[in-house]
């Protein structure tokens, strides 16, 4: 087979895949209108109750799963988008490109796994839109700002709930419920930094300290969100510890350049989808907690640094196009090595090209911002 042929059939087998997670996520959606017309009574139920029930229950629920919303489509030429699946990676990594023999075995499983890995993922954008209080992610309302807090509120819960219980391996849903727990950690560690007495101690920290602090929160937040599909799938298919370790560690790794990326776009906004200078409502950015330089000699600025005076002093600091260049080339450098070390386990040139298919979809905007702010910088 040449390598026009192989090109073309993971192509096929990506969307293939893809696909077949969308049909999954809308056989979830259908049960659960069967699930509220079985509490209203069905038939015999009362028309409020179901009609609350599809208005408060299943509508927010939809909405939640069917946002596009961190999941870039891969459009190639001729064809519709699809979005590929980190977990079927997995899949098709260590059971190859058929679905026959144990892969055929191993297939159920898997379906289960991507659908409730996909829920728990659009559960913490619902959750973290709240926290955050954004009205608005990457063009798309916010789940809040359409049906109020307290709807949104309850239905990030339910998903959260729904997913472990729709995974059923008990392997997986021990990590998942570890994941799940390590996600809540980190976002009480990064809204903790709105606080004057947390803001004072990381200003007066060593930079090696608030470096440490930055990874510790970039780890237990985005580094998770890529780590739990593959770990879920891995530890579905039986994936030897050894090599799991350095999967876990790799896909660590590409959450922290993905981290350092997004912190960038808060000042790159044109990159972020949201075209504005936005998130100055703590002290977790990267970019931020590099300008305060090695010892920070601010202590005026220990409790006041948030909203418009942390973005007045980044904004306006002197070093603010050095330090962009050098985060931007630090986050294509961590996903670059973090992509190599996952070829060093991917079991055929095929499961690689997957990979890469599957986890590109920002890499070129992160080598575009690198580029951009290399262009900016004043020549020394």
């Amino acid at each position: 087979m040449t390598a026009v042929d192989n090109r073309i059939q993971v192509n096929d087998t990506v969307r293939a895949d893809s696909e077949l997670l969308e049909v999954d996520l809308a056989v979830f959606l259908a049960k659960l209108t069967v699930s509220a017309s079985h509490v209203a009574g069905a038939a015999n139920g009362p028309r409020e109750l179901d009609s609350a029930l599809r208005q408060a229950f299943h509508g927010p629920v939809a909405d939640a799963l069917g946002s596009k919303v961190g999941q870039q489509a891969l459009r190639p030429a001729g064809g519709p988008g699809f979005r590929p699946s980190i977990s079927y990676w997995v899949f098709r990594n260590y059971r190859g490109f058929t679905n026959s023999g144990e892969a055929a075995a191993d297939l159920p499983v898997i379906r289960r796994v991507a659908v409730a890995v996909r829920i728990l993922l659009k559960a913490a954008v619902v959750l973290d839109d709240i926290e955050d209080g954004s009205p608005v992610r990457y063009g798309e309302p916010a789940l809040h700002a359409v049906h109020g807090v307290p709807l949104a509120l309850n239905t990030g819960a339910w998903m959260v709930l729904a997913a472990l219980r729709h995974t059923e391996t008990p392997a997986v849903v021990s990590y998942l419920v570890q994941a799940v727990e390590n996600g809540f950690i980190g976002q009480a560690v990064d809204m903790s930094t709105r606080l004057a007495e947390i803001r004072r101690d990381i200003v007066a920290a060593k930079a090696q300290d608030r470096l440490t602090f930055w990874e510790s929160v970039a780890t237990l937040k985005t580094s998770t969100l890529f780590r739990m599909p593959l770990n879920a799938a891995a530890i579905a298919l039986r994936v030897p510890d050894d090599e799991l370790a350095e999967l876990d560690d790799a896909m660590r790794q590409l959450g922290l350049a993905r981290q350092i990326f997004n912190d960038l776009t808060d000042f790159v906004p044109e990159f972020g989808g949201a075209s504005t200078y936005e998130d100055f409502d703590g002290l977790t950015n990267r970019v931020s907690l590099e300008l305060l330089g090695a010892e920070s000699a601010l202590p005026d600025l220990a409790t006041d640094l948030i909203g418009d005076r942390l973005k007045t002093f980044t904004l306006g600091h002197c070093g603010l196009g050095a330090t962009l260049s050098e985060l931007a080339e630090q986050a294509v450098d961590l996903e670059e090595q973090a992509k190599n070390r996952i070829h060093q386990l991917c079991r055929s040139a095929e499961s690689a090209a997957y990979f890469d298919l599957t986890i590109d979809r920002k890499g070129h905007l992160m080598e575009r911002l690198r580029d951009a702010v290399r262009a900016e910088r004043p020549t020394e």
